[in-house]
């Protein structure tokens, strides 16, 4: 009997605990200027781990900590490299849009002709 209480309360704990992380991992993400307001997390995700690997850095390279804590706050515009990160973004759009957009169904920030590796090839600062 006390076997299977000690299960059950196990139980209920894991499937909290995996419950409440499931949700506190994805929150809907704020302040999109350029990307689709419906991106998917997955596609979100993605894209900011082809700017990382592009450019050769982190995240911390355009988000900014928040305000009292050791933790990115993704939604702040603190950070001035953001806006060119979204300068550069709205660039790669362009030009994928007006010279090699082939599918009009496909978002223009989904075209990967040109991308910012195109350029960067892993510098944040490439020409310098």
């Amino acid at each position: 009997m006390r076997y299977k209480k000690v299960s059950i309360a196990f139980t209920l704990i894991l499937f909290t605990f995996l419950v409440g992380t499931s949700y506190s991992f994805y929150r809907p993400p704020h302040n999109l200027k350029v990307l689709p307001q419906d991106i998917t997390h997955e596609r979100l995700d993605s894209i900011m781990g082809a700017f990382n690997k592009a450019l050769g850095v982190k995240c911390n390279f355009c988000h900014a900590k928040g305000k009292g804590s050791e933790r990115l706050d993704f939604a702040s515009d603190e950070n001035p490299a953001k806006e060119v990160a979204r300068n550069m973004l709205r660039m790669t759009i362009d030009i994928n849009k007006n010279y090699f957009r082939t599918d009009s169904v496909i978002h223009p920030a989904y075209l990967n002709t040109v991308t910012c590796n195109t350029c960067h090839k892993g510098d944040a600062y490439p020409g310098q």
